[in-house]
Formats: C-alpha cells, sequence, structure tokens
C-alpha cells in the first residue's frame, strides 16, 4: 500500500472533472461504486484527507475520502470515531431536510474504513465571512444544526458556496459530543426566536430519534454510543422547551482559526 506521506497535496487546480449528479445518483456512486482513483492529499488537513474519483458504470464524482486509521487522536473525542460523526451529521440534516451536508457515506476504501462525502465545486475565497445578507436563511438552519449536532469546530472555511450560491457545509467530524462543546463562528441568530419552519424540522427529528426502531435511530445507533445518543436527545428537548438560539456561554465559543 502506497505510504499517504508520500503522495503530493492536491490544489484546486490538480481537481479532475466531473459531471453533475442528483442527490440519489451521488449517494449511489459513492456507496455502491469504486475508488478508481487517488489523487492526493488535500492541503491543510489535520487529518489524511484526499481526494479521489468514484465510478459506479457510467455514474463518476470527486469526493473526499477520510479514513478512519488518519484521524489524529483528540484529547476529548473517542479515538477513529470522526469518519462515524460525519455520517451521523449527513443522515440528521437529511432528516430535517436540510439538505446542506453533501451526500457523504460509511464504507471501506483504498486505505481502509473511512467518510467518502461528495466533492463540492466551490470558490475558495467565499466562505463565511464573505457572505451577504441574502445567505441569512441559509445559515438560521446551520446555526440551528450546530447547536443541535454539539459541533465543536464550525470555522468559517467550512461552509462553502457553489455555482448557485447554496451553502454547504463539510467537515462534521467533531460533532455529537456527550459533553457540550460547541464552538462556531456563527452566533448571527444568538438569543432570538427559532422560526416555526425549523421548530416543526426539529419536532420531527425528535420524533425520529426516539423511536427505538426507525430507520434513522437504528443507523444512529451504530454510529454514535448511547451516551452520546442520549445527550443528543436531550439537546432536542431543551431546545424545543426553550424555542430560542442559545447564546455563547462561558468557555470557549469559537474555534481556532477562525477560517
Amino acid at each position: 500500500m502506497t505510504d499517504p506521506t508520500s503522495m503530493q497535496p492536491t490544489t484546486p487546480d490538480d481537481e479532475p472533472q466531473s459531471v453533475t449528479l442528483t442527490p440519489a445518483e451521488a449517494l449511489k456512486v459513492l456507496d455502491q461504486g469504486e475508488m478508481e482513483t487517488v489523487h492526493g492529499l488535500m492541503r491543510y488537513s489535520s487529518n489524511y484527507t484526499y481526494l479521489v474519483t468514484m465510478r459506479l458504470d457510467e455514474l463518476c464524482a470527486n469526493a473526499i475520502y477520510k479514513p478512519q486509521r488518519g484521524e489524529r487522536p483528540l484529547w476529548d473525542f473517542p479515538d477513529a470515531t470522526l469518519c462515524y460523526r460525519e455520517r451521523a451529521s449527513f443522515i440528521t440534516a437529511e432528516l430535517l431536510g436540510w439538505q446542506f451536508i453533501p451526500p457523504t457515506v460509511l464504507r471501506e476504501g483504498k486505505r481502509g474504513l473511512g467518510s467518502i462525502q461528495l466533492y463540492i465545486e466551490h470558490d475558495p475565497d467565499r466562505h463565511y465571512f464573505t457572505f451577504e445578507g441574502h445567505h441569512a436563511p441559509q445559515l438560521a438552519r446551520i446555526q440551528l444544526f450546530d447547536a443541535l449536532v454539539n459541533n465543536a469546530d464550525r470555522k468559517g472555511g467550512h461552509m462553502l458556496l457553489d455555482e448557485q450560491d447554496k451553502v454547504w457545509c463539510i467537515d462534521q467530524g467533531l460533532t455529537f459530543n456527550e459533553d457540550h462543546k460547541l464552538r462556531t463562528v456563527v452566533w448571527d441568530f444568538a438569543g432570538q426566536p427559532i422560526p416555526e419552519p425549523l421548530v416543526a424540522d426539529v419536532e420531527r427529528l425528535e420524533v425520529a430519534v426516539k423511536d427505538t426502531q426507525s430507520a434513522y435511530r437504528l443507523q444512529l445507533d451504530a454510529l454514535l454510543t448511547p451516551r452520546e445518543t442520549q445527550a443528543f436527545t436531550s439537546r432536542i428537548e431543551q431546545l424545543l422547551r426553550k424555542p430560542y438560539y442559545p447564546m455563547p456561554g462561558a468557555g470557549p465559543n469559537y474555534p481556532w482559526p477562525a477560517v
């Protein structure tokens, strides 16, 4: 097997071209396709992160592959669990109907088990700190989502804009900790009431997570520990009892670096 440290980092100029797929097609090619090519390591990643091409018959997609064994140990998260949290974040956003996380699967790749996420074409100079007022409705969902999943690392550069001006969120590995870890740059709506349509979405999530036989809960149980699932359920209940965006609390509330 190739030594991952011997591979050259990938830059935007190195990226292969792929065709536009529907979300269903993207999930199918990521889940069932062959990892045809590993192009190299992505620059500036704290864990081993590869740009790859996935192919299933005539379907082809660029993707980001994060192998479990390339995850750097952290003092406050269980070892080798970040890829599970990436998948848990995706299925949660999908159940909420907030499709801002690219299609993400958990499966074996050329370097073992890991998360594989559809690569989003974007301008790296556009991120949270360059967003404009009309992006606020998208940010309202993202800020609420991060409070629900206890995101410990929502940097500005983890929010990308595609060619249709849609905001996509990447890097959900530091989520679902059983202890309070919320660190984000998005505090735009702190203290404001959560819009009723978003509250209704969270109510639907509460039903699914409390039904131990629901398809969502069965998937979640395979990805998180029982204590993490219980803490997640408690955060949902708390937000529904008091449907306001949380305020920054004591301790670190912003990730570093911010981008």
